[in-house]
Formats: C-alpha cells, structure tokens, sequence
C-alpha cells in the first residue's frame, strides 16, 4: 500500500520555498534528529569520521540520505529538514550560515552578502508558479454610513452573565 499524496497548500505555490508545516516535521523527524546529534562533540566526530556509517543509526529515507551525503541543503529542506536543525552540518562542516545561504541560493557569498545589503532579492517572479498572486486585487472596503439614530439607553439591570474575574484577583476585589 502508498501513502496518500500530500494535500497541495496554498503555499506550495512560491518558488523554491518549502515551508515547515507539520507533514514536512513529520517527513523529516528523522533527517531533522541526525542534525540535532550534531551539537554534541563526539558525535560530529564520529559523523566526520565515518558520515556514511553514522547515518545509519537514523532512518533516514534514501533521499535524505544522499542530501546529506552531498550537502545539499535546498534539498534537505523539500525532504523534511527545519532550516535551523541543517544549520548545524553547515557548521559541522565549518560553514557560516551565510555561507550556506549563499549555497542554497546558488550565489558566491560575497554575491550573497550584497544582494542582502541591497535590500534582498526582488519579489518579481519569486511570488507564485502559478501567476495566483496576480489576481486582481478586491476592492478597497467603503466606509461605513454614519447613523443618525440615537443609541440605545443602556439598561441599569445587571447582565446574566457572571463577569470573568482577571488573573491573579478575586471577582469582585477592590486591590490592583
């Protein structure tokens, strides 16, 4: 038996973005707990030494697999993996996270470093695979006609409803 499809979201539209939702932390739970192994000492050691075989004590699909093996991280992102958890084999390797950044984003660093300066990377075309995000707008909202009539009186009887007291003091208590 498959597993069913993965429901298409509204996000899945923008280019080159995998957002973390709950499936990709479900999907990736194991890619994510290789990362995370990453901040004790002995353990990027044993990593370094012998990455193939230290992986082998995750299960690991074979495509996170091979992400990792090649380090690549846009990959690693599409296969469950949390931006933050895949930072740390960047740094096991030595990376900066802009170094990776700049990686994943297919630039130099240096290329990488000014294009955030300058502001980042320009929205056009970086909005939707499928042109959504050129629909007409809605209109903006009128605003509303003022009334003439005169507000209701307000009734001195007491509401049905118990008042809620706030956190910390007792209904009804005179202390700030």
């Amino acid at each position: 038996m498959t597993a069913p499809k993965e429901a298409t979201k509204k996000y899945d539209d923008i280019p080159g973005t995998f957002v973390f939702d709950a499936d990709r932390s479900r999907q990736g739970y194991h890619l994510n707990m290789f990362c995370m192994s990453l901040m004790k000492a002995e353990n990027r050691s044993a990593f370094k030494a012998n990455e193939a075989v230290y992986l082998n004590r995750f299960a690991l699909t074979p495509e996170q697999r091979e992400a990792i093996l090649r380090r690549q991280y846009n990959r690693m992102l599409e296969l469950g993996g949390n931006i933050y958890f895949t930072a740390k084999l960047g740094a096991t390797d030595g990376h900066s996270f802009q170094h990776m950044a700049a990686v994943m984003t297919g630039s130099t660093q240096e290329d990488y470093a000014k294009m955030m300066l300058a502001g980042g990377r320009s929205v056009e075309g970086n909005r939707s695979r499928s042109g959504l995000d050129a629909a007409k707008k809605p209109a903006p909202r009128k605003a509303a006609a003022k009334s003439t009539a005169k507000p209701a009186a307000k009734s001195k009887a007491k509401s049905a409803r118990p008042t809620v007291a706030k956190r910390g003091k007792k209904a009804g208590s005179k202390r700030g």
